[in-house]
Parts: C-alpha cells; structure tokens; sequence
C-alpha cells in the first residue's frame, strides 16, 4: 500500500508520475503512426495486392473473406471495384499513420484508424477464432484512447493550440 502523499501541481511543481501521465499515450501513436504507414507503403508497393484476381490480389482476399465475414455486403461493395478499394485502404493508412504520427488532427485520424479497423475486423479477421487471433479487434481497442484524448504532447495539434493561446492571450 503506498502511503506518501501526492502533490498536486497547481504551483507549477511536477513530479515523474505527472510527467508520465502526459507522455503516456506517445508509445502508442508512434506505434499505430509508423505502423499504419508501413501498412499503407506495403500495400501501395505491392504489385500483387492491387490486383482485381492472383495469389495476394485484393480481389482474391476479400472473394476468399465473402461468407465468413460479419457483413457481407460491404464485401460485395468492395468487389465492386477491388483495385479502388485496396487503394482506398492504402491511402486511409498513410493519412492515418502520418496524422497520428505528427499529431495533425490528431482525433480524426485516430477516428479514421479505428474505422479502418472495424471494417477489418467485420470483414477479414471476422472468421477469426478464438477471437482473439484476428488483430483488427485489438487495433480497433488501441486507437479508442486517441479518439478520446488526441494528441496532447509532442504534435502538430499542441504547436497550434499554443499558437492559438499566444494570440488569444491564453484565453482559449
């Protein structure tokens, strides 16, 4: 049981917990940012991926995911146009990951990411059992923080926030 007292900051006095705290959602955008972007690069370098039908197509996965996914019809509206979907996707990821990364609208993108990911997790790892094994539900999990919260250090967000507080005189 920890029984010393905690201070709080209302003088300006900030212990390691308190920096801490604000720092604590920095591992995870670093993590989603660069992983998203990886995502998006891999998909936009890979010739077989962005292909109507072929061993690793776009087409051939989600035609391979129809009957075991939660919602098939949005499915079907990808192979409507499979090649413009996984386009869709691979430029969601970039502008995903680098917004995270940065801290650009940090809340929209991290909304996005999460999107992106609940449309995986009905419609790719859907299938997946235990439940656990398909990824797309635990990225959908880490992405809720950063709906909530943003990003609040070390991002583009916070620069202009400042900004915004020098010109307002601190007001807003």
């Amino acid at each position: 049981m920890h029984t010393g007292t905690h201070t709080p900051y209302l003088d300006g006095d900030r212990n390691w917990r308190d920096s801490a705290s604000r720092y604590a959602l920095l591992p995870l955008r670093v993590f989603l940012g660069v992983t998203f972007i990886y995502a998006g690069l891999d998909k936009l370098t890979d010739s077989a991926f962005m292909q109507d039908a072929g061993s690793g197509s776009i087409g051939d996965m989600m035609r391979a995911v129809r009957d075991s996914s939660a919602i098939p019809a949005m499915v079907d509206l990808s192979l409507e146009n499979p090649v413009a979907f996984g386009y869709a996707i691979a430029f969601g990821e970039l502008a995903v990951g680098i917004g995270t990364l940065v801290g650009l609208l940090a809340r929209v993108a991290a909304l996005g990411g999460a999107l992106i990911s609940l449309s995986l997790w009905l419609t790719v790892s859907w299938a997946s059992d235990p439940y656990y094994y398909g990824n797309d539900l635990a990225y959908l999990m880490a992405w809720l923080p950063l709906v909530l919260a943003g990003a609040p250090m070390l991002s583009l967000d916070a620069a202009l926030r400042s900004r915004r507080r020098q010109r307002t005189g601190g007001y807003r």
